[in-house]
C-alpha cells in the first residue's frame, strides 16, 4: 500500500508511521519504503519496524532497479510513503512522482489530507486528484481535524466523491516532529519518538478503520534482481552516526557483495578501523554536529593520513564537507585545500546528471551519473572539479555547475547516488577507472 498526499506538509509522514506502528502492535511484519531520495524519512520506517526502510525512486534507480530493490523487502506487509504531492514529478511532469511509482508497481493509495477550513469543496479537490490520471486511489484518511469537523467532511467525500474515507488522525499537540533545514530532524535525535508513535499509533487506532485498511493490500509481484557486482574481497568502512547517516540500502547490500563492511564513527571512535581498502563517507549533518567532529582530531588526523597514502574513498555531500579544510568557523579533515560555507537557501537542489569532464585515475571521461542534490551549504576549494553537472528546468533550460573533486584516489563530490542505476561508476571508484 502506498500512502500519498495532495501537498508536503499534508500529514503523509505522520500517518504512515502511525500506521506503520499499529500494523507491528498487530503482529506483522512491516517493510517500509519511501518514494524519492529522502534519507530522514526511511529512518524513522526503520525505526519502528525494526527493518531497514528501501528507497524506491525511478529517476535515480531506474524502474529496472526500483522494482529490484522493492522485491528485496521483507515481512508480510510493504508501506510506501510518498513524496510531495501524488503527481508532483520532475518539473511539471509527472514522470519519477508518486503516481508514476503506483503505477509501475501497480500499488493501492491511500490520500493523506489535511482539511483547511472547507467543506464541500475539498471533495472537489479529491475528485480533481482522482481524475487526474489513471490512479489506483482506495481510500482518504483525514488528518489534524476535530470529530465534528470528520463527521461533515466524510458526508460530502463519500457524497460526492464516492472514495471511502477510513477515517482521521485527531488534533495532537504530542505528535509534532521537530524540523531542520535539509527536512525533520533525524529520528536518532528525538529522545521521545518512541512514545509519539505510540500515541499516534492508538489514535489510529481508535479512528481508523484499520481492518478496512488492511483489506486494500495486495499480492505483489516478485520482480527480477540483477542488480550484483563480484566479491572482489574488499574492506570498506563505512561512517555512521548522527553526523553521517544518508546511505541507501541497496548501496550498503552492493558493497557487502563486493567483501567485508566494517562500520564507525567519525563522533566517537579515535581511528579509522584497521585494515580496509575502501573508505565512503556518506551525507547527513557534518554541519550540526561540526563542533564535536572537530574536537575529535585523532580521528581526522587518521582519515588525512590514509588518504594521503592512496587509501581509495568516496566522500558524498556531507562527506565532502567533511574533508575540507573547515565547516564555517571549526576545523575539518583538511584533505581537500578549502571551506565548506553554510547557505541561507538551498544550492542545486534536485535531479541532475553528472559527466564526467577530465582525466582522474577512478573514473573514465564521459561516463553519465544521475545524481540528486539537496544542501544548504556549498563549497570553495582549490581543487580541480571534473563533474560537469546538468539539470533540465522545467521551461525547458538548462542549469549546469561543475563539481567532483579527485586527490590521490579520493573523490569527494555533493550528488547523491544510487548505486543500482550506477554500476559502472560503482565499479569505478572500487577498483579504479
Amino acid at each position: 500500500m502506498l500512502i500519498s498526499s495532495n501537498t508536503s506538509g499534508g500529514g503523509k509522514t505522520t500517518v504512515t508511521l502511525g500506521i506503520m506502528k499499529a500494523l507491528k502492535n498487530r503482529g506483522y511484519g512491516v517493510q517500509g519504503y519511501k518514494a524519492g531520495p529522502d534519507y530522514i524519512d526511511p529512518a524513522f520506517h526503520s525505526h519502528i519496524t525494526g527493518t531497514t526502510s528501501r528507497n524506491l525512486d525511478l529517476f535515480l534507480m531506474g524502474e529496472k532497479g526500483v522494482k529490484a530493490a522493492f522485491s528485496r523487502g521483507q515481512g508480510e506487509l510493504g508501506v510506501v510513503e510518498g513524496v510531495m504531492g501524488l503527481y508532483d514529478g520532475k518539473g511539471i511532469s509527472t514522470e519519477y512522482s508518486t503516481a508514476h511509482l503506483a503505477r509501475t508497481l501497480e500499488l493501492p493509495v491511500v490520500l493523506v489530507i489535511t482539511p483547511q477550513a472547507q467543506s464541500t469543496t475539498l471533495s472537489a479537490q479529491i475528485n480533481g486528484i482522482i481524475n487526474f490520471e489513471k490512479t489506483n486511489i482506495v481510500g482518504v484518511i483525514l488528518n489534524n481535524i476535530s470529530e465534528s469537523y470528520y463527521r461533515l467532511l466524510k458526508l460530502s467525500i463519500e457524497k460526492y466523491c464516492g472514495i471511502t474515507v477510513f477515517g482521521y488522525l485527531p488534533k495532537n499537540k504530542d505528535l509534532q516532529l521537530k524540523s531542520r533545514h535539509l527536512g525533520l530532524i533525524q529520528s536518532s535525535e528525538i529522545e521521545d519518538l518512541d512514545k509519539k508513535i505510540e500515541i499516534c499509533a492508538r489514535l489510529l487506532e481508535n479512528h481508523v478503520d484499520i481492518d478496512a485498511l488492511l483489506k486494500c493490500f495486495v499480492e505483489t509481484k516478485k520482480y527480477e534482481d540483477n542488480f550484483h557486482i563480484e566479491n572482489i574481497k574488499l574492506r570498506t568502512a563505512v561512517a555512521i552516526d548522527s553526523a553521517f547517516s544518508f546511505y541507501y540500502k541497496e548501496n550498503l547490500e552492493l558493497l557487502e557483495e563486493a567483501g567485508e563492511v566494517v562500520y564507525f564513527s567519525p563522533l566517537k571512535d579515535k581511528k579509522l578501523p584497521k585494515d580496509i581498502d575502501f573508505l565512503y563517507l556518506g551525507g547527513g549533518y557534518p554541519e550540526v554536529f561540526i563542533k564535536e567532529l572537530s574536537q575529535n582530531k585523532e580521528m581526522m588526523e587518521s582519515i588525512k593520513e590514509a588518504l594521503q597514502k592512496g587509501l581509495r574513498c568516496y566522500a558524498e555531500c556531507g562527506g565532502l564537507m567533511y574533508l575540507t579544510d573547515k565547516i564555517g568557523e571549526y576545523d575539518a579533515v583538511g584533505f581537500f585545500k578549502g571551506n565548506s560555507q553554510m547557505s541561507t537557501k538551498l544550492q542545486n537542489f534536485g535531479y541532475a546528471e553528472i559527466t564526467v569532464e577530465k582525466a582522474n585515475p577512478l573514473m573514465k571521461e564521459g561516463l553519465r551519473i544521475k545524481c540528486h542534490e539537496f544542501h544548504k551549504s556549498y563549497v570553495e576549494l582549490e581543487e580541480e572539479s571534473i563533474y560537469r553537472v546538468t539539470k533540465n528546468n522545467f521551461d525547458n533550460t538548462v542549469k549546469e555547475w561543475t563539481c567532483g573533486y579527485v586527490k590521490n584516489n579520493t573523490l569527494g563530490a555533493y550528488g547523491h547516488i544510487h548505486f543500482f542505476n550506477n554500476l559502472e561508476f560503482l565499479e569505478s571508484i572500487l577498483k579504479g577507472g
